[in-house]
């Protein structure tokens, strides 16, 4: 029995279907409404919280693999709590749950963001505009400033290998923006939404992205299929700038792309204007600090370590993007 957290998520929806694929049992947890997902009528549905330890005790009976991809992706001031919870909180309870159940596999999903203390290290050291290369081996940087979504992954992975350090197998992914086409309306998948709709303006900076396609696979080929553990892999399949990557989108959807490029000092004046909204209404800020800084400074992540332990190669970006349009179009036109 195989059982996943975050069957609702972008990683939880391309995964469930692909173990079921294999015709392997899968148990999943959800919270308030079971996800629309081919095969997911012999999926048997946990109803309940991720940090309830003595539901997870019950789930993981006759359990074998766990892949927890559950996790709240958030740099809204409002969601610093949440965050803890369910990114820290909700792994520990996965690691403690999986313990007591001797011979379980875990994989985490966990973020490129937990390796983000060496870029500001290495940006103070080489300047704004040298590129920073970061993979598995990048040190956090407890010194330095980080935002409450890059902490929370960080102190997730800590649970992890805590849990490893208590003789849990266990192995974790940190994949860069996962693009796929899923609900537009959530997660990186709004990129897609924005050209779509046309809009002119886009900030300079560049993005490192990942095709979920090669997300699920290569968690399947490191849980399933090899005796790996006590390891944790980026998976990045290439970087590009945001223009190109917005003007690649809108290209395959047939619209306009943006034109006008937001520089430093406005997106600095409006991450500030959207704080002092968001403190006077309550109302979730369009634009934060880290959203308005990601990217501007270049990064690099490298992924030759996955691709050299499962043998398996990253889809060329363009291809994703070219999917994923395609697959939104279909979407959009069944409505």
């Amino acid at each position: 029995m195989i059982f996943v957290t975050g069957g609702s998520g972008l990683v939880g929806g391309f995964l469930i279907p692909a173990l079921v694929a294999r015709g392997l049992p899968v148990r999943a947890l959800y919270r308030r409404q079971i996800p629309v997902l081919e095969g997911a009528d012999v999926v048997e549905w946990v109803e309940g919280d991720l940090r309830d330890t003595t539901l997870l005790s019950t789930a993981l009976k006759g359990v074998t693999h766990v892949f927890h991809c559950a996790g709240l992706v958030s740099y809204a001031p409002q969601d610093e709590e949440a965050l803890l919870q369910v990114n820290v909180e909700g792994t520990a309870a996965i690691v403690d749950a999986s313990l007591d159940r001797p011979g379980i596999r875990l994989c985490q999903v966990s973020s490129v963001a937990a390796l983000g203390g060496g870029a500001a290290q290495a940006r103070e050291q080489a300047g704004p505009d040298v590129l920073q290369v970061l993979d598995e081996n990048t040190k956090w940087d407890l010194g330095a400033e980080h935002g409450a979504y890059a902490t929370s992954k960080y102190l997730a992975e800590l649970e992890v290998w805590r849990g490893i350090s208590e003789g849990l197998q266990a192995v974790m992914v940190c994949p860069s923006v996962i693009l796929g086409p899923a609900d537009w309306e959530r997660s990186s998948t709004r990129l897609f939404r924005y050209a779509w709709e046309q809009h002119r303006f886009y900030t300079p900076g560049s993005i490192n992205v990942v095709d979920v396609r090669d997300v699920v696979a290569m968690m399947l080929r490191l849980t399933l299929e090899l005796d790996v553990s006590g390891e944790r892999y980026v998976l990045s399949g290439g970087s590009l700038l945001l223009s190109e990557f917005l003007s690649r989108a809108a290209a395959c959807f047939g619209r306009k792309p943006p034109t006008v490029s937001v520089p430093d000092w406005a997106a600095e004046g409006i991450w500030r204007l959207e704080h002092a909204r968001s403190v006077l209404t309550g109302a979730r800020p369009l634009i934060t600090k880290d959203t308005a800084r990601a990217g501007r400074h270049p990064v690099l992540y490298r992924a030759e370590k996955v691709q050299q332990d499962t043998g398996l190669a990253f889809r060329p970006v363009p291809e994703t993007i070219e999917w994923c349009c395609r697959e939104l179009m279909q979407k959009q036109a069944k409505k």
